[in-house]
Formats: structure tokens, sequence, C-alpha cells
């Protein structure tokens, strides 16, 4: 099995899959929100959770174990700073491509009132009509709002270059999945052409495991970390992606929306700030609004901020009607659709 791999592909994403199950049953055996049974955690047996094969010529075993002590002193200041005021999220439902002005208005007016102050836009369809798109809602949410867009993997590098050079006028801070997520030395092409221009790379989400995060770093090809709480080996790979992070003094800011990705982040997050980096600069975590009826434990935003979850586990529990409508092939959904 290991050579369908290694760690990438269906091999990974199962690893993911069952590790985070794993912790979700820790979590559960003791009575805490998987982001509290890690704040807990002395730094040692955290060190003892991570797999530090392939990258120790970045990260060893000793720095990991500094970071995590050094970050000790504050940490129950910065635990009740999540508890009350929650951690720092943006919206990425107010700009979907497709969309059209009268909704794109709608959704950001409705967002401003929501207290939501970071909105990212997806790009890559036509450039004049992402001119447009941009400069309306850098328009509707001001200058000092945060914007970010989202290619999701669309040009190639030189393409890239000029179509985010062009779009520098609403100020992104970051362009996201700008080219293909396996192009390391493409994404350092990028940021170092768009780093005058005060633009960061952000990527990760596609990011198969912990060496290729690690190569990214090295490389300089990303300015933002976006983890991903299933696409690496679950949260024991996740959290040598965090140090490593900020020992190259990158900020985190994760990938969420799906089927319970907010729900699961949600607790790397907190960990992240109290445990490891202490620090909220340019951080956040993306959050989308729909699909959360369907667990048990749905995220909490309070005025655009992730609300520290408090009930037992990963926050990962669907209901079981949930899970039989959209069970493959003989949910209700699954037969709906092959009717059509």
């Amino acid at each position: 099995m290991r050579w369908l791999g290694p760690e990438k592909g269906v091999i990974q994403l199962a690893t993911a899959a069952v590790l985070n199950a794993v912790w979700d049953l820790w979590a559960r055996a003791e009575d805490k929100p998987l982001w509290k049974l890690l704040v807990d955690m002395d730094p040692k047996k955290i060190v003892s959770c991570i797999d530090f094969r392939y990258i120790t010529d970045v990260l060893t075993e000793e720095e990991a174990l500094d970071i995590l002590v050094k970050a000790q002193e504050g940490k129950q200041q910065r635990e009740n700073q999540m508890l009350n005021e929650g951690y720092p999220a943006y919206t990425t439902s107010c700009a979907w491509l497709g969309y059209t002005d009268q909704q794109l208005k709608q959704l950001c007016t409705d967002a401003l009132k929501s207290g939501w102050t970071k909105f990212k836009v997806k790009v890559g369809a036509d450039l004049q009509d992402d001119m447009r798109r941009c400069r309306l809602i850098r328009q509707m949410i001001g200058p000092n709002s945060t914007l970010m867009i989202d290619a999701n993997q669309r040009w190639d590098v030189d393409e890239a270059i000029s179509w985010v050079s062009a779009l520098a006028e609403v100020k992104p801070l970051w362009i996201e999945e700008p080219t293909s997520p396996d192009d390391i030395l493409g994404h350092a092409a990028i940021s170092k052409a768009l780093a005058p221009l005060g633009i960061g790379v952000a990527t990760g989400e596609q990011c198969h495991n912990r060496v290729m995060f690690k190569q990214f770093l090295q490389a300089s090809a990303l300015q933002f970390v976006q983890i991903d709480s299933c696409r690496v080996g679950s949260v024991n790979e996740n959290l040598a992606v965090l140090l490593m992070a900020h020992k190259f003094r990158v900020p985190v800011c994760p990938h969420a929306g799906g089927v319970g990705l907010c729900e699961l982040v949600q607790h790397l997050i907190l960990f992240d700030y109290i445990c490891v980096s202490a620090d909220l600069n340019n951080r956040m975590c993306e959050y989308v609004d729909h699909l959360h009826e369907h667990f048990r434990s749905p995220v909490v935003i309070k005025n655009a901020h992730y609300m520290a979850p408090k009930d037992a586990g990963y926050s990962c529990e669907m209901f079981e009607s949930s899970v039989e409508t959209h069970q493959y092939p003989e949910g209700g959904v699954w037969k709906l659709h092959m009717k059509k």
C-alpha cells in the first residue's frame, strides 16, 4: 500500500481520515474539545506525536520542543482570549464566480452588517470581469477592510504574474493557488514577482504532506500557509507544518469550508495561536457559511470570529440522517442524481 503513495493521494487521505478519528476518540475519552486536549498536552508529548522523518533539515525535535516551551509563557492569557473573543475569520461566501453584481452587493452589505472585515473573491475566468468585480467589492468594503483573491489553480506562472499585477489596484493581501499546487518553483517565481506590489501568495490546501510544505517554505514560495485538516496525515502532520511555518515566520491561514472543514480546522488554529505562534498578525481562518447543519457541533461564528468549541471531540460528528441521505450509492441524494 505504501507504494501507492507514499504519503500522497488516496492513501494519505485515508490516513488522515483514520487518524483524525483516533484524535476525536482521544479527545472524547478525555472529555475535552480537541483544541483543549492539545493545549493541555505537555510539549514533549506534542513532539512525540510528530513524524520528523524527511524534515529534520529544517526542523528537529529539539527545535520543535524549544518553540513549544517558549510559547508556554502567556499561554493561559491567550486561551482566555480565545474563549472570550474567538479567532479571526474571513468570508468566502460573498464573491463566488457567477454571482451577479446585485448578489455581490447584497451579500457584501449583509456581511458588513454582521461584522465581517475580511473578504475573499474568486478570480481567473476573465480579466476584465475580475477587474470589475474586484473594484465593486473593494468599493463596497472600503479601503480599511482586507481583500484576498483566489484563482483555484487557474493560470500558468507568467499568466498569473500578469493577471494579478493587473489586479494590484484593489490591493489584495494575497493571491491564492495561482497555479498548479505541485509547482513549488512556479509559486516561488510568482511570489518574487508580486512582492514589490505588496501581494503575497497563499497555498497549501492541496499540499500532499509535510515535505511539500517544507519545500514551499524553503523556497520562499508562499507567504501564507493554508493547512487543510484532511489533506495531510491528520493532526499529527499538521502539527509539523504549524511548527515549520512558525520557524520560517510565515502566518498560517487555514483552508476551510466544504463538508466539515470549518468544524475540524478551528481546533488547529486555536492550538497554533495558544501554543505555537502567539501571534494574530495577518492570521485568519476561512469560513464558508453552508453545510454546517449536518453536524452535531457546528462552528459558532460571533462578530466574524470562530468561537472556541466546547463539546468533547473533534466537532466532526455528523447527524445519522445526513450520513444516510448522502451515503453512496443507497442514499436518497445519490438515488435522485442517478435517476437523472
